[in-house]
């Protein structure tokens, strides 16, 4: 495996490797009360120096093996950060844990749906995943649709299993499995 991560594209945007001139975007996007209220792990507000540290382990992923975290941005302006989409990496079973999220003021045009889509699609055909899942808070309804939209069903409801806000909350799993993606070699052998 490289010491970094590959850059993806689509028509309008880029995933990049993360960098840690990122954090101030990262803790300003996913510390947005908007934004962290549906994020399992995120606090709001969202200190830098929390950022910066999340930003380091997520840059050392890779090459540990342990998955992928590439930054959203637009094509025509790579440096402004969109949001992140990773893929938590469980190698022994083949399987990852999709997670993303993007700053309010990018929701609603698509770039959750197109930046999944494509790591989703890094993950089967290069990583050679068997499944990809992702959890939900009960709740968030267009993160639900931007998972449907991937082909993901959802698999039930792990019941108060997050605290949140000093309450506990239903997280809803998703799940994909590789022959559901598309065309592609099913060989179970790699």
């Amino acid at each position: 495996m490289s010491e970094h991560p590959p850059t993806l594209s689509t028509e309008r945007l880029v995933l990049r490797e993360l960098r840690l001139d990122d954090a101030p975007a990262v803790a300003a996007g996913a510390g947005d009360p908007r934004v962290a209220r549906y994020l399992i792990q995120v606090p709001s507000p969202y200190p830098i120096s929390l950022a910066r540290r999340w930003v380091i382990a997520r840059t050392e992923w890779w090459s540990l093996g342990r998955g992928v975290t590439l930054a959203v941005a637009w094509r025509a302006r790579p440096d402004v950060l969109l949001g992140t989409v990773s893929l938590r990496r469980y190698a022994r079973d083949r399987r990852a844990e999709l997670g993303y999220w993007l700053a309010a003021d990018a929701w609603g045009q698509g770039i959750a749906t197109e930046s999944t889509r494509t790591l989703v699609d890094f993950g089967f055909r290069e990583l050679v995943l068997a499944r990809i899942y992702a959890q939900v808070l009960a709740g968030n309804t267009a993160s639900m649709r931007v998972l449907e939209k991937l082909g993901m069903v959802s698999e039930g409801v792990k019941r108060q299993h997050v605290r949140k806000a000093r309450r506990l909350h239903d997280v809803v799993l998703y799940g994909l499995l590789r022959a559901e993606w598309g065309p592609g070699d099913d060989d179970d052998d790699r």
